[in-house]
């Protein structure tokens, strides 16, 4: 088989992986916090608790998991996360057959599949370029995500009228289901991974995750897409803790609506999934990285104004608008990361970002909960989306005097 067809089909098959353990997540996503809010009767604090426990393991083992991951090839991690992950959420119907799920569990769980999701995500952003190669990083992330979306449109529609019929516990079953064939996709892989150097396998492992750090440190563009990147995820964490109680509880949706609704940001996601790489090609793929979230993230804020009734259209708009910013954010900016870093140290930099990132998750769960207790559900979604919508503004600075990813350099601060 030719070169070009052969990673042709290797690509398919991370597509055909991604795609399906997408689904499988966006299917039974909304399961896990209508578990804890409708079934187990959490707070807006045990509810932040739950949210928090699946991210914390970026802020304690992001920066190792990376450096150790520059020292190995990265399929066997990518493969033994979604089979951990697999028999982790099978525990929670397990333990829900035999009457004995607790909030105790969901947190436990949640943790340790946190845990299996460090070195999936940072070995996937790092495996990728190998698959595709460097030129095509904006085609490739553009392509993994719209397919993605396109699992994710019909997933929280099908998640949520499966809750009503299954239960929430039970629902958690197929993604342990799509997880187990994410793996199989991605053993059925040709390419090759180049062999890690003997000096990054001799090197003290502290050393490595300094050299990742510094790199990240020592470019003012980098540095701004990291904290873009914290500030809208601190948001989003913000926005989850409550979320789902104010779609419950605050507007009495059904989980059936709940997953329409969305289903709804999902279409828009695979929208702009899809047309980013020709949105970088007419504002620029480094401007777009900016512009994305500067035009939308104003528009999000509509969603605390919903109220029971037809002002529930509010929330969907703003959802929307919202998901769409993001996928092209998020589809821009990593590929920036992976053009501008070498191979050798993909993983300890994609490892750094991530780990500066996701450790505010967490703080931002808990956070949520705080406010949801003291403040109420409504204001804290306000400040949740305020700071989002302010999020842009580091990577516009550092990004406003160029127009695509080729003029970007790393230059020392």
């Amino acid at each position: 088989m030719r070169k070009g067809s052969r990673s042709r089909r290797d690509f398919q098959w991370l597509l055909l992986g991604q795609t399906t353990s997408q689904f499988g997540a966006q299917v039974s996503g909304i399961a896990i916090p209508l578990l804890a809010v409708s079934t187990l009767r959490a707070s807006p604090l045990q509810a932040g608790l739950v949210t928090a426990a699946g991210t914390v393991a970026f802020a304690v083992i992001g920066l190792p998991a990376g450096a150790w991951i520059d020292r190995v090839r990265r399929r066997p991690v990518l493969v033994a996360s979604d089979l951990s992950r697999a028999a982790l959420l099978t525990s929670i119907p397990v333990m829900a057959w035999l009457g004995m799920l607790t909030i105790t569990q969901l947190v436990v769980v949640s943790l340790l599949i946190g845990v299996a999701r460090v070195f999936f995500d940072v070995g996937y952003q790092s495996y990728l370029p190998d698959v595709v190669g460097k030129q095509r990083l904006i085609a490739g992330n553009s392509a993994m995500e719209t397919v993605r979306a396109s699992g994710q449109v019909a997933g929280p529609g099908l998640g949520g009228w499966l809750v009503g019929r299954l239960g929430s516990a039970n629902v958690l079953l197929i993604q342990a289901i799509t997880l187990a064939v994410s793996a199989g996709c991605l053993l059925a892989i040709k390419v090759r991974e180049p062999r890690p150097t003997s000096q990054q396998e001799h090197t003290r492992l502290r050393g490595q995750i300094k050299e990742g750090l510094e790199f990240l440190s020592r470019s003012p563009v980098l540095r701004a897409l990291t904290v873009t990147s914290a500030v809208g995820n601190f948001s989003f964490a913000v926005a989850s803790a409550v979320n789902y109680i104010f779609l419950v509880r605050t507007l009495r949706l059904s989980p059936a609506a709940v997953g329409v609704l969305l289903a709804v940001g999902s279409v828009t996601a695979m929208l702009g999934a899809a047309l980013t790489p020709r949105w970088a090609n007419r504002f620029g793929s480094a401007r777009i990285v900016w512009l994305s979230l500067l035009v939308t993230g104003p528009i999000a804020l509509l969603g605390p104004l919903a109220r029971p009734g037809w002002s529930v259209g509010l929330v969907v708009l703003g959802t929307a608008v919202g998901e769409l910013g993001q996928i092209v954010y998020a589809i821009s900016s990593v590929s920036l990361r992976q053009q501008l870093c070498p191979t050798e140290l993909l993983g300890r930099v994609n490892a750094s970002a991530r780990t500066l990132i996701m450790a505010l998750f967490p703080v931002g769960a808990l956070f949520g909960g705080v406010l949801g207790e003291w403040f109420g559900i409504r204001p804290t979604l306000w400040i949740a989306l305020t700071l989002a919508a302010l999020s842009p503004l580091p990577a516009y600075r550092a990004l406003r005097q160029f127009r695509t990813a080729e003029e970007v350099t790393i230059t020392p601060s």
